[in-house]
């Protein structure tokens, strides 16, 4: 495991880049309905020995007399606005279409249209999950090249995305293999058919995840002869894929943050190529699932893919085109994964095989007692308001540069994170179905894994 967090993540943070972060949560909470112009306006004046002048004491008692949690005192919001408050109008921004492969502009805007600010909250707040929300937001001020506003597009359009097209929370994680076994077993055709296509995705073990890779990435084995275009309906695989990433996000902890996918290329033919499932793919780990990745390899790719790669690699982001690399054999393998993490199947040392358990009867009781569940949501969003409560404080500090009170707020917004982190497990068998990584003991919690419940194997060899 990495002993140190990745340049970039919490706990590793440049000044600069710390400021970024605090720019981009007072733009969140701005889109979550709380207005924080006294936040974006420059810094007071000082003399050369750092005391405010008489001005700046004035203009700093004024704004701390027109200042509360939700935003200024009514008395203070008629006044002129700062050109930066004003540059950040939530509603006004947008991404230039050269930069916005996704569209994700459109989607932000029509996130705003549509869902009331407390909506957008909450929706945050549920896929923080187990994270920390610093964090997540971090992810995506990473992939947007630390520009805040852009960051702000990402993460609406994708919280948008969550809740209104792929319902990853209410539907894909809250039903899970439950819901498609009983799909599967039902008269509906249509729902047969939903049912049947995600489950024979899972019992081929047409992708799973197992074992770490050097750096202690979950690692996740995509067989790609196991695929046969036409087989099954778009909007199963797709539910699949969604499916694998947000179980292997259970799979991550601190300083981990991203996965590792090996696409296993053996007798791979032409009968395996399909572009539908490769475009969603990318899409969901460039624009809704940013800096996930960790590495991909591409294992054993026979000559013919040489041309499919050239137009998949015309479709990728520089970014993620670079964590892609091409492997042959054990050796190539062994640069990034221990021989002990290899699966046999791949000529590793790993003597595992790919069996899928069943969905026993009656396995999420607890998905049924909305009473908990609903006392559970009200604690976390309570816990979520503690932390956006010390969030501001954190901020208002630092922009003041009280450094004694920054500080105190930053190990106050720690505790409570860690809180959250802890909450969620409590919550997490009420919004989420088990699955076969919790049938077989490897989700155990806070990011605890393993991979091998029946012995004393290590799973974090290096």
């Amino acid at each position: 495991m990495p002993a140190e967090p990745a340049p970039g993540t919490v706990g590793n943070l440049t000044p600069e880049q710390q400021i970024k972060l605090q720019e981009f949560w007072v733009l969140a909470l701005k889109v979550f309905g709380l207005t924080l112009e006294e936040l974006e306006a420059p810094p007071r004046s000082s003399n050369a020995s750092g005391a405010s002048t008489p001005a700046a004491a004035q203009d700093k008692k004024k704004a701390k007399k027109g200042w509360n949690l939700w935003g200024r005192a009514e008395e203070d919001s008629k006044s002129e606005s700062s050109s930066s408050a004003a540059a950040t109008n939530v509603a006004a921004i947008h991404v230039a279409d050269g930069d916005d492969k996704y569209g994700q502009t459109k989607e932000y805007k029509q996130a705003l249209e549509d869902m009331k600010p407390e909506e957008i909250r909450k929706a945050f707040w549920s896929m923080v999950k187990g994270d920390n929300p610093d964090a997540l937001l971090l992810r995506f001020l990473r992939a947007r090249k630390w520009d805040a506003k852009k960051a702000l597009v990402m993460l609406v359009s994708t919280m948008r995305w969550r809740l209104l097209e792929m319902h990853v929370d209410d539907d894909v994680m809250f039903h899970g293999e439950e819901l498609a076994l009983k799909q599967s077993l039902g008269s509906d055709a249509k729902e047969k058919k939903k049912g049947d296509d995600f489950l024979t995705q899972i019992r081929l073990g047409k992708s799973f995840l197992h074992g770490v890779d050097r750096a202690g990435r979950p690692i996740c084995v995509v067989r790609v002869r196991l695929h046969k275009a036409g087989d099954q309906d778009n909007e199963g695989l797709e539910r699949f894929t969604v499916y694998t990433i947000e179980t292997a996000r259970l799979l991550l902890a601190p300083p981990v943050e991203t996965a590792t996918i090996v696409f296993d290329m053996t007798d791979f033919g032409l009968a395996n190529m399909d572009y539908a499932p490769v475009k969603f793919m990318i899409k969901c780990f460039e624009a809704n699932y940013p800096e996930s990745l960790g590495t991909v390899l591409i294992h054993k790719a026979p000559w013919l893919f040489s041309s499919i790669w050239s137009v998949i690699k015309g479709w990728l982001d520089p970014v993620v085109a670079a964590k892609i690399h091409f492997t042959k054999n054990r050796q190539d393998l062994e640069k990034f994964i221990h021989p002990s993490q290899i699966l046999k199947e791949l000529e590793g040392d790993e003597d595992w095989e790919y069996k899928y358990v069943e969905v026993p009867e009656n396995e999420n009781p607890k998905l049924a007692d909305k009473e908990t569940r609903d006392k559970l949501m009200a604690e976390r969003q309570e816990l979520a308001k503690e932390i956006q409560t010390v969030t501001i404080e954190w901020i208002r500090a630092s922009f003041r540069k009280e450094t004694d009170a920054a500080s105190a707020a930053e190990e106050k917004r720690k505790g409570l994170v860690q809180k959250l982190r802890e909450q969620y497990w409590v919550l997490d068998p009420y919004v989420r179905a088990r699955s076969l990584y919790d049938r077989t003991n490897i989700v155990q919690g806070g990011g605890k894994i393993n991979f091998y419940p029946d012995s004393e194997k290590e799973s974090t060899s290096a």
